[in-house]
């Protein structure tokens, strides 16, 4: 399957593949997918998690197999199916899923967010929800999925400790993360590391409105001189919030740092042509700092 369809820069859309689990539909940015390969035997890890099948090596590259049904608390998968191949975060993973449905192509703002009584904000798997006439595709937080298997792929906030000793820095930064646990992780980050300035907003488009009633009462320098942003979010994703910010005289001078698990190759091209002045993967938490560092330290 085609998973390299192709979208404008700054559209607000994505593709959704649309997968099944025990008759249930599920969804996964294609952005995240290397390939779709039919299931292959795999070399069991010993002591691994138990969701982790083992791993196998197509093409000299190991990659970890994940039996998603396991994850989700729906029992085991059996040989069969198929292999959704992903790179995030730096890493090759194939999700052990029963089958592919198709690629929808959807806007960012057709996506509902789960409310607290599907799962609370830390805990789900859940980052969204599609509605079609028929169904609902639940698309699942594959990083968390694997930020829980191994807690070391995650935010390496240690990395802050490593700074060393730091003054308190008072420069404005808007962040848009739409994870409650990650926008928590960066925040306290930030903070550890002297940015005491902060307005953390839940997408993209909480984002362009902070910056929009900024403009409107002539305080845009006050509150906003740095933009932290992710690319998966509902409502408005990361690019089209850097391409509206970098299209406009009054903002584009502003400061973008692309910071998520999307940041490969393909993803970096994006945002160059977007205007972004920085792009790093959600790991480097540390390297983050120091971006921002030079960003809006630079002759102060």
């Amino acid at each position: 399957m085609d998973t390299k369809i192709l979208l404008e820069n700054g559209t607000n859309e994505l593709e959704v593949l649309e997968f099944k689990l025990d008759g249930n539909a599920y969804g996964i940015n294609v952005a995240k997918i290397k390939e779709i390969i039919n299931y292959q035997e795999v070399t069991p890890v010993p002591n691994a998690h138990p969701s982790v099948e083992g791993i196998f090596m197509p093409r000299d590259t190991m990659i970890t197999a994940i039996d998603l049904k396991n994850c989700l608390q729906r029992g085991v998968s059996e040989p069969g199916g198929l292999f959704i191949v992903t790179n995030f975060n730096k890493l090759d993973i194939a999700f052990h899923v029963d089958s592919v449905v198709g690629i929808h192509r959807v806007s960012w703002r057709e996506i509902i967010k789960p409310g607290t009584t599907i799962s609370t904000s830390e805990d789900g798997v859940s980052t969204g929800i599609i509605k079609f006439d028929d169904r609902l595709i639940i698309i699942l937080d594959f990083e968390k999925i694997v930020t829980d298997i191994n807690p070391e792929t995650g935010l390496k906030v240690a990395d802050i400790e490593e700074l060393g000793e730091r003054h308190r820095i008072d420069v404005p930064i808007l962040i848009a993360e739409d994870s409650p646990l990650l926008n928590k992780l960066i925040v306290d980050s930030l903070h550890k590391a002297g940015y005491v300035n902060l307005i953390h907003t839940e997408n993209g488009q909480q984002a362009y409105d902070v910056i929009q009633e900024c403009k409107k009462e002539g305080t845009l320098k006050e509150h906003v001189q740095c933009i932290i942003t992710d690319i998966e979010m509902p409502l408005m994703d990361g690019h089209r919030l850097t391409k509206l910010v970098k299209s406009d005289d009054d903002t584009k001078d502003i400061p973008i740092v692309i910071f998520s698990s999307l940041v490969n190759d393909d993803m970096k091209r994006k945002g160059e042509a977007l205007g972004a002045n920085a792009q790093l993967s959600k790991p480097e938490i540390g390297n983050l700092v120091r971006v921002v560092d030079e960003l809006v330290l630079a002759g102060k």
